[in-house]
Order: C-alpha cells, then sequence, then structure tokens
C-alpha cells in the first residue's frame, strides 16, 4: 500500500490510500474428459474438480467444439464412444490443437488402437477399469509435460519480442545519429545465447515429439534443458536492455548491484558449458578464494568474460585447455610496472579505478598465441583473423569499451607457441555482511 499526499488538500493532514492490485493467481490447468457414459465422467470429475478446471463432453463433436473455444491443457479420452471413437476424436484434437496432451482408456485394448493412439501422440494408454493413483499420475505427467511445452513457447516468444522491440526502436535511424557499431554490437552479444537457445529447444522439441509417455528422466531431461534456455533468454533481455538504454541516453552504470565475483562466475559457467565453441577444448573455471562484489553491472562482467572465453576457444582448431580464474588485489596496482611490448598490450590503464579491493580476473589458453604482427590490431572494430563466417572481429572491442565504461583496465601477455593470457582488472566492493 501506498500513502500518497492529495494536492487538493495540501497542507492537511488527509491523504489517499493506493491499494496495489494484487498478482494475478497462478493459473490451473485445464482438463477435458471426454466419455460417452456418464458414469466415467462422474468418476473423474470428483477425482479431479479440485485439482483442475474441467471440462466434460459425452461424443466427439462436443468435444472437438469445446476445444475450438478453450484453452485446454490435457484431454481424457475414452476409445469406444458411439459415433466418433476415441482415435477419431484424438486425430481432430490433435489438428485443431497439436499441443494438446491426450489419456486414452479403453476397457478392450488391442494392439491396433495401442498402436494407433501412440502414432497420434498419446502420452498415456489406460485400462478400465482404472486405478485411482494410476489415473491421478498419468494426468499430474500429461499437465507438467505441457507447462513444460508451454515455457519452452514462452521463452521462444520473449526473444521475439525483444527483436520487434529493437525494432521498434529504430535502431538503424539512431545508430547513424549516435554510434555506428551498436547495432552490429547487439547481433554479436546475443548471438551466442541465441544460438543455444535454437539448439536446445530443437532437442527439447526432438525429445518431446518421440516420447511417447513422460518419464522421470524425460522430466528431468527437459527440465535442465529448459533452465539453461531460461538462463539464456534472461541473458539475451539484459543484453539488448543495456543497448537500448545507451540509445535512449539512459546511463546503464549508475547503479550497479554488487553481485559476489564466485557468483558471476557460477552464473557464466553454464553459458559457456553449452557454447558452440567450446568443441573439444578443455574448459576450467577456478573460484576466488577470497569472496569480493564488483562495482559493475554483472551482465557486463558476464559478457567481458564470456567474449574472452569464446576468443580462446577459437583460437586454434586444435584441441587446446582454457582456463578462468582470478584473485582480489587488497592493494592498488603499481601502474609503472604495465608496458606495452612485443609480447603485451594495456588498455585504459589511464582512467581505471585503481583503488583496492581490486578484482582481477584471467582468462588463460594453450593455443597457438598471437602473432606479434597481429597483436596492436586485435582490439580494433571489426578486424579478425578468422573466415567470414567465423567472426565478426567485435568480441575484443566490446570487451575493451565495457571495461572502459565500467572503469578498469584491460592486459594482454600472448607467448607465440605457449598461449595467451588476458587479465581484466576492474574495481571491487566489500559485501554486505
Amino acid at each position: 500500500m501506498l500513502l500518497t499526499t492529495d494536492p487538493l488538500t495540501a497542507g492537511t493532514d488527509a491523504v489517499v490510500e493506493t491499494i496495489e492490485p494484487a498478482p494475478a493467481p497462478k493459473r490451473r490447468g485445464t482438463l477435458l474428459i471426454v466419455d460417452d457414459e456418464d458414469g466415467p465422467r462422474q468418476s473423474l470429475r470428483v477425482i479431479f474438480k479440485d485439482d483442475y478446471d474441467l471440462l466434460m463432453a459425452e461424443d466427439g463433436p462436443t468435444a472437438i467444439e469445446l476445444v475450438q473455444s478453450n484453452d485446454i491443457d490435457v484431454a481424457v479420452l475414452d476409445i469406444r464412444m458411439a459415433g466418433m471413437s476415441g482415435i477419431e476424436v484424438l486425430e481432430r484434437l490433435k489438428y485443431v490443437k497439436p499441443d494438446i496432451e491426450a489419456i486414452m482408456m479403453t476397457a478392450f485394448e488391442t494392439t491396433d488402437t495401442i498402436r494407433q493412439a501412440l502414432r497420434l501422440r498419446a502420452c498415456d494408454y489406460i485400462n478400465k477399469p482404472f486405478d485411482l493413483a494410476t489415473m491421478r499420475a498419468a494426468v499430474s505427467k500429461a499437465m507438467q509435460r505441457r507447462t513444460l511445452e508451454s515455457e519452452i513457447n514462452s521463452s521462444a516468444e520473449k526473444v521475439q519480442e525483444l527483436l520487434a522491440e529493437l525494432q521498434n526502436q529504430r535502431i538503424e535511424e539512431q545508430i547513424a545519429k549516435k554510434r555506428g557499431d551498436i547495432y552490429a554490437s547487439i547481433i554479436h552479444d546475443i548471438n551466442g545465447p541465441l544460438t543455444v537457445i535454437s539448439g536446445f529447444v530443437q532437442v527439447l522439441n526432438q525429445r518431446l515429439n518421440r516420447t511417447a509417455r513422460m518419464e522421470v528422466e524425460d522430466l528431468e531431461f527437459v527440465k535442465h534443458r529448459l533452465n539453461i534456455v531460461t538462463r539464456q533468454t534472461t541473458n539475451c533481455i539484459e543484453i539488448s536492455r543495456r543497448y537500448l538504454d545507451i540509445l535512449r541516453n539512459k546511463p546503464g552504470h549508475q547503479s550497479v548491484a554488487r553481485v559476489s565475483v564466485n557468483q558471476l562466475l557460477k552464473d557464466l559457467e553454464p553459458h559457456l558449458r553449452v557454447h558452440p565453441s567450446l568443441h573439444e577444448n578443455e574448459f576450467n573455471i577456478t573460484p576466488f578464494s577470497d569472496d569480493v562484489g564488483v562495482k559493475v553491472n554483472s551482465t557486463d562482467v558476464i559478457q567481458i568474460l564470456q567474449n574472452l572465453a569464446v576468443n580462446a576457444f577459437q583460437c586454434s582448431p586444435q584441441p587446446h585447455r582454457v582456463e578462468i580464474g582470478g584473485e582480489v588485489l587488497r592493494a592498488a596496482l603499481d601502474l609503472t610496472m604495465f608496458k606495452d611490448g612485443p609480447n603485451d598490450r594495456m588498455l585504459n590503464i589511464e582512467s581505471m579505478e585503481n583503488t583496492a579491493p581490486l578484482v582481477k580476473f584471467s582468462v588463460r589458453d594453450t593455443g597457438p598465441g598471437i602473432p606479434l604482427e597481429v597483436l596492436p590490431k586485435i582490439f580494433q572494430a571489426y578486424f579478425t583473423t578468422k573466415g567470414p563466417r567465423e567472426g565478426t572481429g567485435l568480441g575484443l572491442n566490446i570487451v575493451q569499451r565495457l571495461i572502459r565504461e565500467g572503469n578498469g583496465a584491460l592486459h594482454c601477455h600472448t607467448q607465440p607457441g605457449e598461449g595467451t593470457t588476458f587479465t581484466v582488472y576492474l574495481p571491487g566492493a566489500e559485501l554486505a555482511k
């Protein structure tokens, strides 16, 4: 509840109460029961009336009309009915609503009806008279499967909404006036998460399409991969909002939530474990022995480390090792020790926030190293040594910009034939006790 002073009664003790609306109640699943006998319909009504929203149909045409006009999650159908059989009804229901889940009931089980039901992707097949626990378990599994499919579709819709929002902001016109590289940066930064999302949605759809009955291991498989899709979708949303804030002239670093370095590394790891560039490379993240916060937007830190790690994954087609780790520095850096040389490049040292504590992240690979003639160019926009379909030349340029905006510094040390280490220094902060 918010209390606000009424401008018409200023100077008095009158207040106006503004009641914040309660969150919308979570939607109950909707269960359709189709049986030409009243007894089984009423039995199922009694069993499930407290758990789901129920709709009843005594024949196939009625069931089809209900599905056309209602958002139904699961249908329980008797196979032997007068007029349209349960198999015929199921085929029509799948045509009207392909993602509806169906449980078939019959007192006259045959191999042919089982085969037809499975062909139409019924998720369970129960004999009459049915056991109460068996029926409850079957409907529960079907509802879980339907919920998982809805969440997958919701994640895909969020991505589409993001793309629509970007389009509605007329990005092309604003880029021409402000920063010519923002659009390319958006595409670069969300390309990795979108690739992961696309791959996992395909895997989930394949698993769901070929799974006639959702078992425990199937549910765990889907839940695990759905969590990854959700994290990657959230990552896309955060990245896109950051760039939209830039386009709208909204500073993105004035108010930064201090996330611990080890939590950042924990959040980063699943992004990289499923990244298509990982291939057969050995990869390891080592937590900090001392945990502090980082005074930089957490999405930016993850993006910095992810771009550096992907760059390390792609430095050689041969399998190699990539490691991420670091430490907390309890004293300011001696900046006189950092100098550019044949094997070293130091960026933003002149404007970094060099006060303790400092967070030092290291991304090291055992690849071939960076050729000395290439090293001075690696942070230039659109510079790349990869093929036209393998890299945009923006990853390290984006890293440089984010570190500059976060008042940090970046040191690159490379040794041809031995590998490369990128060290990121960012301002830290003690975590609240």
